[in-house]
């Protein structure tokens, strides 16, 4: 999922969330959110408040160790830490979770409590039945000392609501020195009035110098603080001067002591920026004027309102509940990563300021190159333009001249392979979407490709292949990076770079090189062109030739070229034989991959290089098992429970493949301008497209036995082809389904792959 160089590192970790619904109208589409949805106790998507892509995302969390709870929060936790101030969904590494608040009553703690011993430092036990969760609002009531903890958010900044009982030791602890998993290596934090603190801490994590600024302002001026320092307070001691409003060091925490009456309410507005105090305070007061925190929740809903109202869908209520928290999830990342006067800290770690364009953060983009962002292409253009001229930005600002791999708050990873932000610049390139330059980008994705020291790619140009003698993952590389250069090709095609195009195509025909036509398989070839051996074909090795999976998973992992794939097998009949054994394939001790959730035979939901496999049916003349394997993933792997999700969602991967799907079609080969038709699981759907055109899918007669496709018009005309093009839906349009138990082999049945190659 959320990838990373070393396999085993990333799937110890499972998603389990919240899923307790606040009361509202069942009139706006975020009444139907559950923003908590996940399983198996790998870190997902988090309980709290947060706007649209927000940059500032308040949350409980309730581990912090590696790899488990990697967004903070564990559904089966029964007890909180504290509440930071900044979160990502749904990864397999945790980072972020900066700046703790805690409220708590008699002697402060100084350290947090571990799940084994929570009394022995500032931790909390909660139940569930006392927590509330929807768009833009989070509560909970602390069980140790009931305080009641209320968070909101708007885009730069939130407000904590932290309702006290009567008592003359309440206390609201803020903690500099820990984020999720990571330890500060430097802080700051000063006292600016009775009511006013300022500061900021610096993590080497994941992401590996990242500066969080943070200010909060308190409703109620402190009765008394103190700042702590390697568990000592801060004062002058008589002997030399030393503040008592101020400290630096890696261990810093601060104090606001109060006395309180019953069911006193202290508020603490928040921000956070990563350029300095000053612009967090700015944040602060662009984004929050007042104390009215009821206000800033109903301007949060409205925002998610007019973001989930962009598709309007019809179905029962767990239909709705599960369609608009995917779009939720999906509507969380990548994430607003500017001032309000557009300055931002870049991968040069130089602040800058973003001229033209809104900079975002945190692309993961070996997973929502698939699906996420052309997802964003339909519903969200102009921020796509944004997120590409993002990407640029990264690339001016890399020393080595390249797009993000997978980029966190101004760094760089290096996680996971291929070069994927090509397939979403040249994705939104193809379907038009306006707001960046064409030239540039396109510079930027050869360079890219052509880097002589980026994993081997210019060996896998030379040879045909990355050796797997000389690079770790080399098959999976070999495939990954063939799909780009077709991308890079498109793009070149188009802007009448005639050479560069044939350079491209023909390195998106390297794929060929490793196909073992002794097995039917990928394998890897090292730089003498000597096939791998030993090679077990469904056993996962760390440090082998695939990434995160096995050949069974890889060796469908030719989008650009479909129908060359099933050549190589012999034509469609025995590609078919192949393709129906990886899901009925049964030996559940094959693999020593952990993450393999989702699994049906050697298909594995719960892990992106899968995704596109069950559209190949569509290609290969038996659309009517894509349409059967729609239903099964959908009705197995997703739905409204705290267990819903198969595996983490990776930045909104997985929630995207079930928005497209159960409005059914789905981006198989994102950088080309067709979708694969697959089959709806929800009976209408109204997507408000950009340029005001409506784009509406209608399914007739569906119900749980109706799944197959019996026919389909596409506006207004009948359709046999199972797949459809961008040119149809853009300026809106009608997909009409007509739905039945039985398969209808005749549908489906025209494929033109010249088309789809070629298709603009």
């Amino acid at each position: 999922m959320s990838k990373f160089a070393v396999a085993t590192l990333f799937f110890t970790v499972f998603i389990s969330c919240l899923t307790v619904l606040k009361a509202q109208e069942a009139s706006t589409p975020s009444s139907f959110v559950k923003p908590l949805i996940g399983t198996n106790g790998e870190g997902n998507t988090y309980p709290g408040a947060v706007a649209p892509f927000g940059m500032i995302q308040l949350s409980p969390d309730t581990e912090d160790v590696l790899w488990e709870t990697a967004s903070g929060y564990e559904y089966s936790d029964s007890s909180i830490i504290a509440f930071s101030l900044t979160h990502f969904s749904g990864t397999g590494i945790p980072d972020l979770g900066d700046i703790r608040f805690m409220p708590q009553i008699g002697k402060p703690w100084l350290v947090q409590g571990p799940k084994s011993n929570p009394d022995s430092g500032y931790r909390s036990a909660y139940s569930h039945k006392n927590e509330m969760a929807s768009a833009g609002y989070y509560s909970v009531l602390l069980d140790d000392n009931n305080v009641k903890v209320e968070c909101t958010a708007a885009e730069r900044a939130g407000m904590f609501r932290f309702t006290f009982p009567k008592t003359d030791s309440a206390s609201i602890l803020v903690d500099l020195s820990k984020s999720l998993r990571w330890n500060t290596i430097w802080s700051n934090i000063r006292v600016v009035n009775d009511s006013t603190i300022i500061g900021f801490h610096a993590v080497n994590g994941w992401a590996k110098e990242r500066y969080v600024f943070f200010t909060a302002v308190f409703s109620k001026p402190f009765d008394s603080y103190s700042i702590m320092s390697d568990g000592k307070r801060v004062f002058y001691n008589g002997y030399r001067f030393r503040s008592s409003s101020e400290a630096s060091g890696k261990n810093l925490q601060f104090i606001a002591n109060y006395l309180t009456s019953n069911q006193e309410a202290i508020l603490v507005k928040v921000s956070v920026s990563s350029v300095s105090t000053e612009n967090a305070m700015q944040n602060l007061a662009a984004s929050i004027k007042g104390w009215e925190f009821e206000q800033i929740l109903a301007n949060t809903r409205k925002a998610w309102d007019r973001e989930l109202g962009k598709i309007e869908i019809k179905g029962s209520q767990e239909e709705k509940e599960t369609f608009y928290s995917a779009l939720y999830h999906a509507f969380l990342t990548p994430i607003l990563y500017q001032d309000v006067d557009g300055r931002y800290r870049g991968l040069d770690q130089n602040i800058h300021k973003a001229e033209g364009f809104t900079n975002h953060a945190i692309f993961s983009l070996w997973d929502t190159y698939r699906a996420t962002h052309p997802l964003f292409c339909l519903l969200q253009p102009k921020r796509n333009a944004d997120m590409i001229n993002s990407m640029l930005a990264h690339y001016d600002q890399s020393v080595d001249h390249l797009l993000p791999v997978w980029s966190l708050c101004g760094n760089e990873t290096w996680c996971m392979i291929g070069y994927h932000a090509v397939p979403v610049i040249v994705d939104a390139y193809l379907k038009g979407i306006k707001g960046f330059d064409a030239e540039r980008a396109y510079q930027a994705v050869k360079k890219t490709a052509m880097n002589p020291d980026y994993d081997n790619v210019m060996t896998y140009a030379k040879l045909g292949w990355v050796p797997c003698d000389k690079e770790n993952e080399a098959v999976s590389k070999s495939l990954e990076y063939a799909h780009d250069d077709f991308c890079i090709a498109q793009m070149a095609k188009s802007l009448g770079k005639t050479e560069d195009y044939d350079y491209f195509m023909k390195r998106a025909k390297s794929y060929k090189n490793l196909f073992d036509p002794t097995l039917g398989l990928m394998r890897g070839k090292d730089s003498r062109g000597n096939w791998r051996t030993p090679f077990s074909t469904h056993e996962y090795v760390e440090g082998g030739d695939f990434t995160e999976g096995t050949s069974w998973q890889y060796s469908w992992y030719v989008p650009q070229d479909i129908g060359g794939l099933i050549e190589l097998h012999g034509g469609k009949k025995p590609f078919l034989q192949k393709l129906d054994s990886l899901f009925t394939f049964n030996d559940n001790t094959s693999s020593n991959v952990d993450d393999i959730q989702g699994r049906l035979g050697e298909y594995w939901h719960g892990n992106e290089p899968s995704h596109h496999i069950i559209f190949l049916y569509d290609f290969a003349g038996e659309p009517w098992k894509t349409q059967e394997l729609v239903h099964k993933i959908i009705r197995t792997q997703y739905g409204n429970k705290p267990n819903s999700l198969s595996g983490n969602d990776d930045c909104g991967q997985m929630s995207a493949w079930y928005l497209f799907n159960a409005m059914g079609f789905y981006p198989v080969c994102p950088g080309t301008n067709y979708y694969a038709i697959g089959s709806p699981v929800i009976p209408e759907a109204y997507i408000k497209l950009d340029n005001g055109g409506i784009f509406t899918m209608k399914a007739n007669n569906l119900s749980e036995k109706n799944i197959y496709i019996q026919e389909v018009t596409l506006n207004g005309k009948k359709w046999n082809k199972p797949y459809f093009f961008y040119s149809d839906l853009k300026n809106g349009g009608v997909l009409l389904f007509t739905m039945g138990p039985k398969p209808n082999k005749k549908w489906g049945t025209e494929v033109n792959f010249g088309e789809l190659e070629t298709s603009r």
